[in-house]
């Protein structure tokens, strides 16, 4: 039975290595149901720490418990959908896990989306419930009558810290926003808690598996918004693989936690899995890659996990010899790892006291966050690595079901229970996307290339669709371009990716306009206006060029590749 299974998932001999199982038992149950089985077996380890404010498992559980009776009071029930629009602070993560708990539906956005943006991802999940951090307030405000809300939770970042640190962060940080005054709607967190007391009911539901629990956004095939859902067991697949996966998930490990709860790679990997596993999450909301030294030396993380960027910074920070000691797995998703900058990181490991080996994962938010990570024993250009436990992966000829040969190139796609239920409200682009094959299994189709190696690992070639990455951040220039083209002077526009020295990439648009209309400061500026209502602010285009025409291939289509090429010359 094993020979089959090796030659159906060749991968699994690196299982043997580092003593990971084939297939996982996964519960039946909700995600913060695993998160209060973690602090029964270490109520006193940390759960998380916040500017240096520490909360133990026991703790942390009591706030997720006051948290549940006050959305109980404030009338949420099983099933509604609570839209939390929150950086990593501990309110954000205690939300969370209330929200599971009392049955409800987390809707995760994120908050630098457009005002716009904001109001399609709370209309398409029909949420009446917001939790907003109080710098972006106003643009939830706004929509208060328009997507009928009926409570908007307003969260300081310096909620969560204890009293003497909170004093001075307010008086130091924190800018006054100010809130209506006879609004019976909007409530201030500690308002919120502290009406907990007055729900005195049942606030835990039982939860299956397969009920929803998290809704969070993709471009999906085509770049327009999608409301991923995800299931309790979805969520608890990735984290109890990731367990298997990294063997330096112990208790009592500290994982850095700076990917956002609002991005899939941040809920799953840098939070729910450290709290299912008795680790602690050291909660950083706002990155600054010229303080990264600082947070490093501060908190002595044992994980550093990231997208490439943050790597790069890592590789920029002065530091000195012992700096990184702390550090025992580093991990690297969200775009691809070039040998070039993995050299640098692994240098910069080994130099400043680390035995750490930087690996890669693949994932995206339809397969719940990653589901593939490099082995610590192998690193090719281009690898992506072991599937995780239960997870098949194929890799298909363009257009059809039929595998490819090792080595040849093909689409990715995964089957498992990393898979998501599918797109909310969206039953045509849920039908593109997830496929039965002739095997009779569900097949999420990534949109990715790839191959299989001789050594039994998947490899990452490049992407079928047209998407940029910024920071991490996935940016679909069609998305854009639908908004540019929407502006009464355009005839058309391209958007491409050029190059970065921090973030990788960013957005540039080419514009040619309508007959009649000029290029200058005014038009730029609409079209900039427009943009900004439209689109959060990591993805709006770093810059406009005005063309009178576009390079088109023979088949009529832009030839955005030239453009791009263009670019590159430039520079």
């Amino acid at each position: 039975m094993k020979k089959k299974d090796e030659k159906a998932r060749p991968w699994l001999k690196f299982y043997d290595e580092q003593g990971t199982p084939a297939e996982l038992e996964l519960p039946d149950c909700s995600m913060v149901d695993l998160v209060m089985q973690s602090a029964e077996k270490w109520p006193d380890n940390v759960a998380y720490s916040y500017y240096g404010h520490k909360v133990t498992y026991k703790n942390f559980v009591r706030k997720i418990e006051k948290a549940a009776r006050a959305l109980k009071n404030y009338g949420v029930k099983e099933g509604d959908r609570v839209t939390i629009c929150m950086p990593n602070t501990p309110e954000g993560i205690t939300m969370v896990y209330a929200v599971n708990m009392v049955g409800a539906v987390c809707n995760m956005v994120h908050p630098l989306s457009s005002e716009k943006e904001l109001e399609y991802y709370i209309k398409v999940a029909d949420s009446k419930y917001v939790m907003v951090i109080d710098a972006v307030f106003d643009k939830i405000y706004k929509l208060r009558d328009t997507a009928q809300l009926e409570r908007i939770i307003v969260v300081r970042p310096s909620d969560g810290l204890g009293f003497l640190k909170k004093k001075l962060y307010t008086t130091l940080h924190i800018k006054k926003v100010r809130l209506p005054a006879n609004d019976s709607r909007v409530v201030l967190w500690e308002d919120f808690i502290a009406n907990s007391y007055f729900y005195q009911g049942n606030y835990h539901e039982e939860r299956g598996g397969n009920d929803l629990a998290v809704i969070m956004y993709s471009g999906g095939t085509t770049g327009a918004p999608k409301a991923v859902m995800l299931s309790n067991v979805n969520v608890n697949a990735e984290s109890l693989c990731d367990v298997s996966m990294i063997r330096q998930c112990v208790p009592g490990a500290s994982v850095l936690s700076i990917l956002p709860l609002f991005h899939c790679f941040g809920l799953g990997v840098c939070i729910h899995t450290p709290l299912i596993k008795g680790m602690s999450c050291i909660l950083i909301p706002a990155f600054n890659h010229k303080q990264f030294g600082e947070i490093i030396k501060k908190n002595e993380p044992n994980f550093i996990v990231g997208v490439p960027t943050l790597f790069e910074a890592l590789v920029n920070t002065k530091l000195k010899k012992g700096d990184l000691k702390s550090v025992t797995a580093a991990i690297c998703g969200g775009d691809a790892l070039n040998k070039t900058l993995r050299d640098k990181v692994n240098n910069c490991l080994s130099t400043y006291g680390s035995s750490a080996k930087i690996r890669v994962g693949y994932g995206l938010t339809e397969g719940s966050g990653a589901v593939c990570l490099s082995p610590e024993s192998s690193f090719e250009n281009g690898i992506i690595g072991a599937p995780m436990p239960g997870m098949d992966f194929k890799i298909i000829k363009n257009d059809t079901f039929k595998e490819q040969p090792v080595g040849e190139e093909g689409e990715i796609c995964i089957s498992g229970p990393l898979v998501m239920m599918g797109y909310l409200g969206d039953d045509v682009e849920t039908a593109q996307t997830l496929r039965i094959h002739d095997d009779g299994k569900l097949w999420l189709h990534t949109g990715d290339m790839g191959y299989l190696g001789k050594d039994g690992l998947i490899y990452f070639a490049q992407r079928l669709k047209r998407i940029i990455i910024s920071s991490g951040y996935n940016i679909y220039p069609t998305h854009l371009e639908s908004i540019i083209n929407s502006h009464e002077a355009v005839l058309t526009s391209t958007v491409i990716g050029i190059d970065h020295p921090y973030k990788g990439q960013v957005p540039k648009a080419f514009v040619v306009l309508k007959e009649g209309y000029k290029p200058g400061k005014r038009v730029e500026r609409e079209i900039r206006d427009l943009m900004s209502r439209n689109v959060p602010v990591y993805a709006l285009p770093v810059a406009y060029e005005f063309r009178d025409k576009l390079p088109k291939t023979l088949v009529g289509k832009v030839a955005f590749k030239e453009l791009e090429k263009e670019e590159k010359e430039k520079h």
